[in-house]
């Protein structure tokens, strides 16, 4: 059998050394021990469930619609010559489709921007104050960053 090389995410292993049977069984004695009070809890900086869950429905809608809109676009194109209702020229089908799948980008842009990052609220159906809210905190977070990146230039 041909030796493999390691993937570069795998942890190293010692070469030659093994490890008894019951090496295993201490280290899963161990980790189901409770934690000791003077250990801090770990705060966790991720987004909360609630959020990730309202982005996620918004992105679907908002990015979902104009790209199905934009699939749709060719057969329903299709059908229109075929059935000679009128002459569709092809650049028309194109542009169509291009700007329908671009305002699907734009929808998953809109769709993180305009749900409210607030766990306690729901935020309003279509987003815009939240939207305003949301992408004045990443501009605000981008001029922060780039402002401590030219300082450490210095």
């Amino acid at each position: 059998m041909a030796k493999r090389s390691d993937l570069p995410f795998e942890p190293k292993k010692k070469k030659g050394a093994t490890k008894s049977a019951k090496a295993p069984a201490a280290a899963a004695v161990r980790s189901n021990a409770p934690k000791s009070p003077t250990q801090p809890a770990k705060k966790s900086t991720g987004i909360p469930e609630i959020v990730s869950q309202r982005m996620v429905a918004r992105m679907a809608i908002f990015c979902g619609t104009p790209t199905l809109l934009g699939l749709m676009t060719f057969p329903l194109s299709y059908f229109i010559v075929h059935e000679g209702w009128f002459k569709l020229p092809n650049v028309a089908v194109v542009i169509a489709s291009l700007g329908l799948f671009g305002l699907g980008a734009l929808g998953l842009s809109y769709g993180i921007l305009s749900a409210s990052w607030d766990e306690h609220e729901q935020g309003s159906w279509l987003g815009w104050q939240e939207f305003r809210t949301n992408f004045g905190r990443v501009v605000e977070s981008w001029q922060a960053y780039q402002a401590q990146r030219s300082q450490k230039a210095e």
